[in-house]
């Protein structure tokens, strides 16, 4: 096949990647998976810049991540945007603006790696880079793999304008529209707040900010929801601030926990009944959705509910009419439907488990919440909330020590802000003064922080920066190791090295065994019983549920 017919085949295929329907991060991250297969490289990487100049946008391919090869440093990137044309740099080790990362990767230097960037650019308006780095030999191909990248980098630069402007487009037109509607609402002399203040929400990290900012936009509008993310984020805090922020506020918020009940009782709940509809149906009840009429009812782990009632949801949804268990009667209502689930619906649909129509009903505007490992500047916040909440409820004037804050900071909380709340109201009720130093967290019954530990490394060794987080090999029976965003924790990671036998902080180090092997030792110590191996392993029973069903583990029954 000739030079121009793999160019050919390789425009083809970043073009469909580009016009397919996904978000910008996505469709960026699928051109950089595509270009290995036409271009020879080791690491590629596209890097969208902000109105400030800034990497906003960050999409790369190959083994970067291994740390065989360099990162893309920042300064790389300013020369091309600051020159607006191709940067080739032959042999990497030759180059000043490579220095500082090879230092970081010995084994690059062994090796004749090549570097090539062009802009990425629309209308004469540079709006990022696409850059690769290669093998430094065959550098008579340079030429080739340059005017190739060029013809990627337009396109790609096309697809940001074009996404961008959409983006304003709707924004404006969402804008218009809720400025239409608000004119002839009898509320409009009372403007939704949109600070994130006035919502309860606690945090100043960029994640949360950035879901702040989605949650204030997409409470204007009365779409569908679909809060995801891992249990303890805060889903119904974030349901709650979409209600109070929307032209709802002033109407009911209704939530129901779709997994606590069957399927019966969960159509009784959500539909209501008539009188005699079923043995103790007494009296005419009205259902979640009646009660929340004009307002926003929350559907919490709707990826538990029963492929059978996924059909009845789907027609009130579809329809937004509904008969109540046991009538005839058509009643009309109108709900802002907000659902939340920690559960990966796309692998339920594609094994039948949820159906397709259904995910695509609620999967409007999906809003992934981050955990507490990606904000950890908010966790001494949250912690001085809880603690003040707790001295409110009890009447005393307990404080943490600065030290203490900073223990807490570097712990991993598989259970995210709902866990650390627990840890705070546990540490104080147990705290020996009324300030909470780094030892009063280390409870007698096991359960205490520094099971969940991730202790930095020496701090003389990275600088003291307290950017780089280190893994413990002490954990909690019945819980995973923590996965970084992208997949595993890091192999290069250092345990903890304190000696267990002389700080009484730390339990002592077992045996490691898989997270089901410790889940069915948990559960056979306390007789099958998920309350009482939920206390055992320091987790919810409703998270020793959910790894029962996610290992295939059947309960004996005695």
């Amino acid at each position: 096949m000739s030079q121009s017919d793999v160019w050919l085949r390789g425009i083809y295929e970043i073009s469909k990647a580009l016009t397919a329907p996904a978000r910008l991060d996505i469709t960026l991250a699928n051109v950089a998976n595509t270009l290995p297969s036409f271009v020879q490289m080791h690491h590629g990487a596209i890097f969208v810049l902000d109105s400030e100049g800034e990497p906003e946008i960050a999409a790369s391919a190959g083994s970067a991540r291994s740390g065989t090869h360099p990162i893309i440093p920042k300064a790389a990137i300013n020369q091309i945007v600051a020159t607006g044309t191709r940067l080739v740099i032959a042999d990497l080790s030759t180059s000043e603006l490579f220095q500082a990362d090879l230092q970081t990767h010995p084994g690059v230097n062994s090796l004749p790696m090549a570097f090539i960037g062009v802009p990425v650019k629309a209308e004469d308006r540079i709006l990022g880079t696409l850059s690769i780095v290669r093998d430094g030999a065959n550098g008579s191909r340079y030429d080739e793999d340059i005017c190739f990248l060029t013809m990627v980098a337009n396109l790609v630069g096309r697809t940001i304008r074009l996404h961008r402007g959409l983006t304003r487009d709707r924004e404006r037109r969402v804008d218009e529209r809720w400025t239409a509607e608000n004119s002839s609402d009898e509320d409009r002399t009372d403007p939704v707040p949109h600070a994130p203040v006035k919502i309860g929400i606690i945090g100043e990290s960029p994640a949360l900010k950035q879901v702040l900012e989605t949650v204030s936009i997409v409470a204007r509008t009365n779409s569908t929801v679909l809060l995801r993310g891992e249990s303890g984020t805060g889903k119904e805090f974030f349901a709650q601030a979409i209600h109070r922020l929307s032209r709802r506020r002033r109407k009911s918020f209704v939530k129901l926990n779709c997994a606590a009940l069957s399927e019966s009782v969960l159509e009784s709940e959500l539909f209501g009944h008539e009188k005699g509809a079923f043995t103790g149906a007494i009296s005419q009840r009205a259902g979640r959705f009646e009660l929340a009429n004009g307002g926003t009812l929350l559907l919490d782990e709707i990826g538990e509910i029963s492929p059978a009632f996924q059909a009845k949801l789907l027609r009130v949804l579809q329809e937004g009419e509904l008969e109540r268990v046991g009538g005839t009667k058509t009643l009309q209502v109108d709900v802002r439907l907000i659902c939340a689930t920690n559960r990966d619906l796309e692998s339920a649909v594609v094994n039948g488990d949820f159906r397709a129509d259904l995910y695509y009903r609620i999967n409007v505007v999906p809003i992934i919440l981050p955990p507490l490992r990606e904000r950890p500047g908010d966790i001494p916040r949250l912690a001085n909330a809880f603690l003040e909440r707790f001295n409110k409820e009890n009447h005393l004037e307990l404080a943490f020590a600065p030290s203490a804050l900073e223990f807490i900071s570097q712990c991993y909380f598989p259970g995210n802000v709902r866990e650390l709340e627990n840890c705070v109201q546990r540490t104080a009720t147990l705290a020996r003064s009324r300030t909470i130093a780094p030892s009063d967290f280390a409870c007698n019954n096991n359960q205490c922080l520094s099971w969940l530990l991730w202790k930095r490394a020496d701090h003389s060794l990275s600088g003291n920066t307290g950017n780089q987080r280190f893994r413990s090999n002490i954990m909690p029976a019945g819980l995973p190791m923590p996965a970084g965003r992208f997949g595993a924790p890091q192999d290069n990671v250092r345990p903890h090295t304190a000696d267990p036998a002389n700080d009484p902080a730390l339990p002592a180090i077992g045996p490691r065994l898989t997270e089901r092997d410790r889940l069915i030792d948990a559960m056979e110590k306390v007789g099958w019983v998920q309350a009482k191996a939920a206390r055992v392993l320091g987790v919810t029973p409703r998270q020793v549920g959910y790894a029962l069903r996610r290992h295939g583990i059947e309960v004996k029954k005695f």
